[in-house]
Formats: structure tokens, C-alpha cells, sequence
């Protein structure tokens, strides 16, 4: 990906990839701030989120940590290796909430517990609402890559599908078992994703406005909890015919 940009930022691209992470906050220095690793990390996510990678270079980011140029290659060789990092961070952070929703649907329909099913699923839907309004920049960072649908796709495969074709299957197993209709699971998890990004956007183009922003946000859940009580009847699969 993007050789010609790697020559220009300098060094072997599999020297800068992404390390392993312990779970949790990361450590923090004698003076309580984050390591600089971090520092990298969160300043290019937000500029790549405002600019995509064509629009930023090593020496941007640098300039936004305070740092010289240097030490942002000693802890990335070449900007694809920061801009693939910058995915893997968003990425654990959506691990890490949404795992625990998905285990809980996913119980629920192994237990057969339609109900469980349906409140499952609302709060699946919450919390990854709950997870862009906290991190704004996921949005952002994901509409810039997909500007370009055949550019860095291997991003996609990396570190969004395997949430939403995990979240796929478990809507297959509910439609096999019987709690509910669903002959595209990928559409419908896909239109969700969609709609929340949609959100988010808003919510940014609210700015300051405090009455814009709460009727968005209310609004925007209300819609979402309709979605699924309309997608997904109570009645299961005898009254989802009508959809």
C-alpha cells in the first residue's frame, strides 16, 4: 500500500506495525502522561479522521504532539505502519465494549429466550451508539477510508468485519433456533452500522447547540429501538412475515 508515500516517510513498513497491547489503560509516565506512543496514536487518529492519509503527513503529526519528526518514526517507520496502528487502537477500544453485548445475545439465543433475544440486541445497539458518541474520531477515521471503497481494504477485514460478522452469525443461530426472522443478517448489522455513523455526523454538525444535540440523540435511539422491534416482532417468526 501507498509504496511511494513509505520511501517519502522512510524506513521498512513491518517495523512500525502495530505491537501487542496489554487490556486497560495504558501505562502512564512519572509525570501521570501518557507514554508517547499513545500520544502518537491519539493525535494521528485524529488528524487521519479529519484529513484521511493523503491529507496528513509524519511531520503533521509530529508538530501535534510536540515532538520532532524522529521519534514519531522510532515508534512508526512510515505512515501506512501509523495509519494501520491508528485502526487497531479503535478497533481493541470496540472490542472491548461490544464483546460483552454480543456474548450476552449470544447466550440469549442459545438459551432460546426470545425476550433475552430482543433486549440483547436493544442493548447491543446502545452500547455501540454509546461507544462513536464517546469516540467521535471511530466515525471519522472510517468515512475517510471509505471514500475510497477499493483503497486500504484490507483495514475492513482487519478490524471492522470481524465484530459485525461475529454480530452476523449470531443473528443466523437466532433465525435457525427460531427467535426471529433474518435472511441477511449482514444487511441489516451493515444499515445499523450506516445509520450510527449517520448519527454521529450529526451530532458534529450540532457544534455547539445543546437543544440540537439532545433532540438528535433522543431522536436517534428512538429510531434505532424502533428499528429492531419492527425488524425483529416479539412474536418471532410468525409475525415477522408482515416486515
Amino acid at each position: 500500500m501507498r509504496k511511494s508515500e513509505d520511501r517519502a516517510d522512510g524506513g521498512d513498513e513491518a517495523a512500525g506495525g502495530a505491537r501487542a497491547r496489554r487490556p486497560g489503560r495504558p501505562p502512564r509516565g512519572a509525570d501521570g502522561a501518557p507514554p508517547t506512543r499513545e500520544r502518537i496514536l491519539a493525535e494521528a487518529t485524529a488528524l487521519f479522521a479529519r484529513g484521511g492519509p493523503q491529507g496528513v503527513s509524519m511531520r503533521d503529526v509530529a508538530a501535534r504532539v510536540g515532538i520532532d519528526v524522529s521519534s514519531v518514526h522510532h515508534h512508526f517507520a512510515t505512515k501506512t505502519a501509523l495509519y494501520d496502528a491508528c485502526f487497531a487502537r479503535v478497533y481493541e477500544r470496540e472490542q472491548r465494549a461490544l464483546a460483552p453485548l454480543v456474548d450476552r445475545l449470544a447466550a440469549a439465543v442459545a438459551a432460546g429466550d426470545q425476550g433475552e433475544v430482543a433486549a440483547a440486541m436493544h442493548h447491543l445497539v446502545d452500547g455501540f451508539v454509546d461507544f462513536l458518541e464517546e469516540h467521535p474520531h471511530t466515525t471519522f477515521l472510517w468515512l475517510r477510508r471509505w471514500l475510497e471503497p477499493t483503497r486500504d481494504s484490507a483495514l475492513d477485514a482487519a478490524y471492522a468485519l470481524p465484530i459485525y460478522e461475529r454480530v452476523e452469525r449470531v443473528l443466523l443461530g437466532a433465525a435457525a433456533g427460531g427467535a426471529l426472522l433474518e435472511p441477511t443478517p449482514h444487511v441489516t448489522v451493515r444499515s445499523l452500522v450506516w445509520a450510527a455513523h449517520g448519527h454521529v455526523t450529526a451530532l458534529a454538525a450540532a457544534g455547539q447547540d445543546p437543544v440540537a444535540a439532545a433532540r438528535e440523540r433522543y431522536e436517534f435511539r428512538a429510531y434505532a429501538h424502533r428499528f429492531l422491534d419492527r425488524m425483529y416482532p416479539a412474536s418471532g417468526v410468525e409475525g415477522a412475515g408482515g416486515r
